[in-house]
């Protein structure tokens, strides 16, 4: 026996990526529902590379009543519309937008970093999804948390243009292609020229001077990891198609060598190290396409505070950063309470 699914936005990035991962992990559904706006009404989407497609119907007319799970991928203005409805029909709403991510009483899950959060969903019968950067950085921040306690993090990101979603994509691309051929180039997706330039701007400014991205992985990371942790963040969009980056710099409350972090990264669940002090002995964000771990590279301490190191951590935006981590909840919804399958 399985479950219900629904997956809504399934014609945008992350929603193909969804339906793509459900597939692959052979997630245990008896019947799959893909929804989208009405513009998408009849199109047909793949299952992955099942041979299966399915028919994408309207969200706005879709009863949700005796569906189990619905993984939004419609953003802050759908989920907020469509959200409550899906909840109150008895159907879990597992939510990729950032509406319900500070909400106490919506668990914001990193399954690898939180899994007992889960346990609060039925106040609102929605789970939050955290911020593509947030999600990749805390599952590599968890193990040398529980080893040393972390005091501080700094974070500079390197953010691909797939967070941005299929605009931002295809201007990173007509705009290569432009100056190649020697033709103006107009930024509209984003606030400057993307292409062969990178944009410390993701996001509105906040009157700190921050922006909201940053402003996300400060408090999402305080949600899911621990509250007394500070975090200061700087996040940039450069021209990369899908992955992003991460250069960190901890601070601990204990000793923690870069050796010993490294011991530890290793067998902790849903990282891969990769560090080989050599040419090539790291990660970049080309090689984490398409694949579920966040990698982390270039492990080393940190001499200019008493307990310190820095790494680069990298990972599929549209897998772990949103589609990945909305089926490990999934998965974890369905082990911890469902328990259909």
């Amino acid at each position: 026996m399985g479950y219900r699914v629904v997956v809504a936005g399934a014609t945008g990035n992350v929603g193909r990526e969804m339906l793509n991962i459900l597939a692959e992990r052979e997630f245990p559904i008896d019947e799959l529902a893909v929804l989208a706006s009405s513009r998408s009404t009849g199109d047909m989407v793949d299952y992955g590379e099942t041979g299966k497609q399915y028919k994408v119907q309207n969200i706005e007319h879709f009863d949700p009543t005796g569906w189990d799970m619905a993984l939004f991928a419609i953003g802050s203005e759908g989920s907020a519309k469509y959200a409550p409805k899906f909840a109150a029909a008895g159907c879990t709403v597992i939510d990729n937008a950032s509406l319900y991510r500070m909400d106490p009483d919506v668990p914001l899950i990193v399954p690898e970093v939180n899994p007992e959060a889960i346990d609060g969903y039925k106040a609102r019968n929605i789970i939050a999804n955290p911020n593509c950067s947030t999600a990749q950085m805390v599952v590599a921040l968890k193990p040398l948390h529980d080893a040393a306690k972390i005091k501080r993090v700094v974070v500079a990101t390197y953010q691909s243009v797939s967070g941005a979603g299929k605009a931002g994509m295809d201007e990173l691309f007509n705009q290569s292609r432009a100056i190649f051929v020697g033709d103006q180039v107009e930024p509209a997706k984003f606030t400057k020229q993307i292409a062969f330039n990178v944009i410390p701007h993701i996001d509105s400014f906040l009157d700190d001077g921050s922006t909201k991205e940053e402003w996300k992985m400060v408090v999402e990371t305080k949600k899911i990891l621990d509250p007394k942790i500070k975090v200061t963040a700087t996040c940039v969009r450069v021209p990369v198609f899908v992955g992003h980056s991460e250069a960190i710099n901890l601070e601990f409350e204990g000793e923690l060598s870069a050796e010993d972090a490294q011991k530890i990264l290793r067998e902790a669940p849903g990282i891969m190290l990769v560090d080989k002090r050599e040419n090539g002995g790291y990660v970049t964000p080309i090689e984490s396409v398409g694949e579920y771990a966040t990698y982390v590279s270039r492990v080393r301490e940190d001499s200019t505070v008493e307990n310190g190191l820095s790494l680069w951590c990298v990972s599929d935006n549209l897998r772990k950063g949103a589609a990945l981590n909305a089926v490990q909840i999934a998965e974890l919804l369905g082990r911890r309470h469902l328990q259909k399958a």
